[in-house]
């Protein structure tokens, strides 16, 4: 599957990973499950922040709310600590509770001391809304979905129209998964940021490609269709191996937002932006142990690379999620198409 750079677009300035995905950063898997089924457009995608046991080594975690019309889960106690303890699920806005209790038993089978001898656990699932291209109501994502992908993800994972990617709209076109990654380059060491994200957002005559109007041009050509009001989402799952604190951690996703607005977002209201960060770089053990806990942390004359590195792997990562989407007929004969389908029907270049 051809991606943005595969159609001569480089963003930025600074180097991707091997993959340009998320899981450059090493110990993160990504997994699927697709339901793609006449009415049910939907799905589950699952983000692995390292190969352990999450729980009992957490990593330093933040969120960001750029605009709150989402219904996320587990960020109220991940701002209140600044830890993950779980996987990451995505799905659409009304299976969000099946996700959760879903990972929630993945969670207590490897952990039996939870609501035992210990606490209890904090799922973290996020979610955008299909039901353009989805039967939303039908509910069709199950336990056995989610249970599939969070015992089958991998270093390669797809884009576009996969797992909870499947029935999502980007710019009026076909959106759904994308990821990028970015190097940082700094003296003590070169350390990776990959972003994952789920993309339902956005009007066609506001999209831009690496700074030119591309959106503009095509709805030129489309003078028949009415654009709808932006009443989307995005999801954003940044990974880094970037020694932080939470604090600086939360600084840095942030600035996701300059990358979506270089796409052309313009956080509408009925739009939920909502941000999810970790560093693998340093493992909390949830057992106390009666000593001080050690950990490094980059300077903060450091963090300006960090801040490149996102805005222009949340543009890449959004762009890549639109260029990989395939044409899709879901619920009621709902379709929308892709912009690789307009860029060649218009002979509109990239470029």
């Amino acid at each position: 599957m051809k991606r943005i750079r595969d159609y001569g677009v480089t963003i930025g300035r600074l180097k991707p990973g091997e993959r340009n995905k998320i899981t450059d950063v090493e110990g993160v898997t990504v997994g699927h499950h697709t339901l793609k089924d006449g009415d049910s457009q939907t799905g589950v995608t699952a983000i692995l922040p390292h190969q352990g046991n999450v729980f009992r080594e957490k990593l330093v975690a933040s969120s960001h709310v750029i605009n709150g019309f989402g219904k996320t889960m587990g960020t109220i106690q991940m701002q209140e600590l600044g830890t993950l303890e779980t996987p990451i699920v995505l799905t659409n806005t009304l299976s969000i509770g099946t996700a959760a209790e879903s990972l929630i038993e993945y969670m207590l089978e490897r952990n039996p001391e939870i609501g035992r001898t210990t606490g209890t656990v904090n799922p973290v699932v996020g979610e955008c809304n299909d039901m353009v291209l989805n039967d939303i109501r039908a509910q069709s994502v199950d336990k056995n979905h989610v249970h599939s992908v969070l015992d089958q993800t991998s270093l390669d994972f797809e884009e576009g129209c996969k797992g909870a990617g499947a029935g999502m709209l980007c710019y009026s076109m076909k959106g759904g998964i994308g990821s990028s990654s970015r190097l940082i380059d700094l003296n003590h060491g070169v350390y990776t940021l990959g972003v994952l994200v789920l993309t339902n957002f956005g009007l066609l005559s506001d999209l831009t490609v690496n700074g030119k109007p591309v959106g503009r041009e095509l709805a030129h050509h489309l003078t028949e269709a009415k654009e709808e009001r932006d009443k989307g989402s995005v999801m954003v799952i940044v990974a880094t191996d970037l020694p932080v604190t939470e604090r600086q951690l939360n600084r840095i996703i942030k600035r996701s937002v300059t990358g979506l607005s270089r796409t052309g977002s313009m956080i509408t209201t009925g739009s939920g932006e909502v941000v999810i960060g970790f560093s693998t770089a340093t493992r909390i053990p949830h057992e106390q142990k009666g000593a001080l806990l050690n950990a490094s942390f980059i300077h903060e004359e450091e963090i300006d690379e960090a801040f490149r590195a996102i805005s222009e792997a949340t543009e890449e990562a959004v762009l890549n999620s639109m260029i990989t989407a395939i044409p899709t007929i879901g619920r009621d004969g709902n379709e929308r198409p892709t912009l690789t389908h307009l860029l060649e029907k218009y002979h509109v270049s990239l470029t």
